[in-house]
């Protein structure tokens, strides 16, 4: 695994914010293929289209809603936001309700399942590209790391306790839950995976990864 710690602004700047703001600009359109392919998105975004549901805000408004309420429960996790954190809720409010805006609706089930496929590549992608450049986790990364350290138990038990209530959540609301749903718990990780060591930055004091 990459070192994945936080990386001062001013070491590299506009080839680490570039690569920042790309990956989160990517990642906000992969959560809007997802929700215009119908067959289940992931945890979060069930959330937010269950919200959307009993509300006027737009996809986008929904998610940088509850990634500023997220933040709120950083406190007594005494997590620190970075430049990363914040332009994780603007971009991806952005990036996403302009995908949402140019992919047509109800397409049939070939184009949707595309979407879905391409969807979920494209999202573990992107984690990848925006993590890699080290300005620190978003809201709801920083949340798992913050509840784990608090806890003492293990980030794949609390982000798995996080994201089935999320989920829960999402879908009591009207959320899509499908098998784009399962999919995605399935792939989207080992696409991030596959991915991080190729685009994560190194510093010239950290050791260029062998495998």
């Amino acid at each position: 695994m990459p070192p994945l710690t936080y990386v001062p602004l001013a070491e590299r700047p506009l080839r680490r914010l570039v690569q920042l703001l790309a990956g989160l600009a990517l990642y906000g359109f992969s959560l809007s293929l997802l929700v215009r392919g119908a067959l289940g998105v992931n945890p979060w975004s069930v959330l937010y289209e269950g919200l959307q549901r009993h509300s006027s805000l737009s996809f986008g408004t929904i998610s940088a809603i509850v990634g500023v309420v997220v933040l709120l429960a950083w406190l007594p996790l005494r997590q620190r936001p970075t430049l990363g954190t914040f332009a994780n809720v603007a971009v991806l409010a952005c990036s996403s309700d302009l995908g949402l805006r140019l992919i047509p609706q109800d397409l049939g089930m070939p184009a949707r399942i595309a979407l879905l496929l391409t969807g979920i590549l494209l999202n573990g992608f992107s984690v990848a590209v925006y993590v890699g450049a080290r300005f620190g986790p978003g809201p709801r990364d920083g949340l798992m790391t913050g509840a784990a350290h608090a806890t003492g138990h293990s980030l794949r038990l609390v982000r798995t306790a996080l994201e089935v209530a999320v989920l829960a959540i999402g879908w009591t609301l009207g959320g899509t839950v499908g098998l784009g749903t399962v999919l995605y718990a399935l792939m989207a990780g080992p696409v991030t995976q596959y991915f991080l060591p190729r685009f994560t930055y190194r510093r010239a004091s950290e050791p260029a990864d062998r495998r």
